[in-house]
């Protein structure tokens, strides 16, 4: 049997657009001989719909869509997997499927079992689970069609399975010859090699091929890799797609041979290129064209701007510094090299007037008060007003520059540098921005100069102002970050481990707690960890538990 792999791209709701894609995606695999092309999980609707779900006409016309689709491919000779919902008997939820189809008539439908309900994914919300998963014959061969989680619960690979039921093991002993798993899998560092480890595992232990497909691009918060795949029995891999592009490789399950498209083995860099998709795909599924950046001649906004470059080219980014009367002139420099260097076009607007004239206006009301984080908001919040006026003007979205460290602690001004579209690297850790700087200067050229790498991180909102001084060096911040957030762990534990003093941790975990309000105030943000801010991190604003 040959098997393309439709690793497509669908924008949520794009009903139309997804169907005509996967028309264009079949053509290509009748093209290349296969016998049966997988699409995506949820390819219909995109993933995830969310409460779009709950309206009726959508779910209809995501039936709709599908009779469209079946009826322009019944000419075309190969079968096709196809992900979308139908409704359920319960009135409130729906199925979510895969129909195989050809020849202009529905061979079988395949209703999903296991229903994530943990970080990002709350489906049981949505869902009706299957009672029972069934064998269908493409030919004469008998294959396990499964939905994406009904995959991930092999108890031989899982120390903790989370569901009792394993669809795999179940359609294996019915019979099963081959494995098909259409899948709406979001990226996060280390899972493109842990989803294919499982798989191997899979196959090796019922000794039947796998075939992997998962979708790709830009939803929102969720950056869908791609990055499919085919095993033979053993587990070894024998083709492969393209990460975080669009593909269509075959695989010939009889010679055990196929198309191979892997790249970006370096984490960093598919980290990059995951920020690159979010960014290109929100900014245009969002129906903007250019961005706007405020460049402060810092490392975090440089990444951004090389992000966005990489994203949509150099044309439609624009650079705006603003300094204020603490910015040294290395900042501006900097900020100016980086824009030339960048190609983007690079606006100086000062804030001085506009911060001497509030102070002046407020000094009345102030008097006899101290000078604080006041006056430090008071700039941020004069350069977030002059971006987004500069954005209503031109019609060009914000990207934001804060990084996940500075999210975690709170380091950042609401209404202030929070003010935009998208959060592009609220999800990179300080220290991994510098390691995705060194590779935009691989794939930029040296576009990030020397400078912007050696000057200590500064929000440059007072005299001499520095991270430290607040702040532990940055390598210590992440690693707590990294421990609490992402790993759960109590500041006991975090602080035993990594031999970091008790009080520093406990300052920092409180930070993490007591500036939650923030976050949820913050622009969406694209996910690269295995924890991000956002959808997938639910928590009380106003509550007093502290670790």
């Amino acid at each position: 049997m040959r098997i393309a792999l439709g690793q497509i791209n669908t924008t949520i709701g794009d009903l139309t657009g997804n169907a005509d894609k996967m028309v264009a995606f079949v053509r290509q695999a009748a093209e290349k001989r296969a016998d049966l092309v997988v699409f995506p999980e949820l390819s219909i609707s995109g993933y995830p719909p969310q409460d779009l779900i709950e309206r009726p006409n959508f779910v209809l016309r995501c039936m709709a869509a599908v009779d469209r689709l079946i009826a322009a491919t019944a000419h075309l000779a190969p079968a096709m997997v196809i992900g979308t919902i139908e409704p359920s008997e319960d009135g409130r939820r729906v199925r979510n499927l895969a129909i195989i189809a050809q020849g202009g008539k529905i061979l079988a439908k395949q209703q999903k079992m296991l229903l994530p309900t943990y970080d990002v994914f709350d489906e049981q919300r949505y869902f009706v689970p299957a009672d029972m998963e069934k064998l269908v014959y493409i030919g004469r061969t008998p294959v396990a069609f499964t939905i994406c989680e009904d995959a991930w619960n092999d108890k031989s690979f899982w120390r903790h399975p989370q569901y009792d039921r394993d669809p795999v093991e179940e359609l294996v002993r019915q019979g099963a010859k081959v494995l098909v798993s259409i899948n709406a899998s979001p990226y996060s560092m280390g899972k493109r090699a842990q989803r294919q480890q499982m798989f191997e595992a899979l196959c090796c232990r019922h000794g039947i091929p796998a075939v992997y497909v998962n979708s790709v691009g830009g939803n929102d918060q969720l950056v869908f890799d791609g990055s499919s795949f085919a095993l033979n029995a053993e587990g070894t891999l024998i083709a492969s797609a393209s990460s975080f592009e669009e593909d269509c490789p075959v695989v010939d399950l009889t010679t055990n041979t196929g198309e191979n498209n892997a790249n970006f083995e370096d984490e960093n860099q598919a980290a990059y290129q995951a920020l690159v998709l979010g960014t290109r795909d929100y900014v245009r599924k969002c129906g903007f064209q250019k961005v706007l950046i405020g460049l402060s001649g810092g490392i975090d906004s440089s990444l951004v701007a090389a992000l966005a470059v990489s994203a949509l080219g150099k044309e439609n980014v624009i650079g705006v510094g603003m300094p204020g009367p603490y910015s040294s002139d290395h900042s501006v420099l900097d900020a100016r090299d980086m824009a030339q260097r960048l190609g983007i076009r690079f606006e100086l607007i000062s804030i001085n007037g506009l911060y001497h004239e509030f102070i002046r206006t407020l000094a009345p009301v102030f008097k006899g008060a101290a000078l604080d984080v006041t006056e430090e908001n008071i700039q941020s919040r004069l350069r977030g007003n002059t971006l987004m006026a500069l954005s209503n003007k031109w019609g060009a979205l914000v990207l934001t520059t804060g990084n996940k460290s500075e999210m975690a602690v709170g380091y950042c001004t609401l209404y202030g540098d929070m003010c935009g579209g998208l959060a592009v690297i609220c999800d990179v850790p300080k220290t991994l921005v510098y390691k995705l700087c060194h590779v935009a200067n691989q794939v930029l050229g040296p576009v990030i100069p020397e400078s912007v790498f050696n000057k200590p991180p500064s929000a440059e909102l007072r005299a001499d102002q520095k991270d430290t001084d607040s702040l532990p060096e940055y390598d210590v911040l992440d690693a707590i970050l990294h421990a609490y957030i992402e790993e759960a762990k109590p500041a006991l534990e975090i602080a035993s481990q990594h031999h970091f003093p008790i009080d520093l941790v406990r300052s920092i975990t409180l930070k993490v707690d007591r500036n939650e309000y923030k976050r949820q105030q913050a622009a969406p943000g694209l996910k690269v960890t295995s924890k991000a801010f956002g959808m997938g991190r639910r928590y009380p604003i106003a509550q007093r538990f502290s670790e």
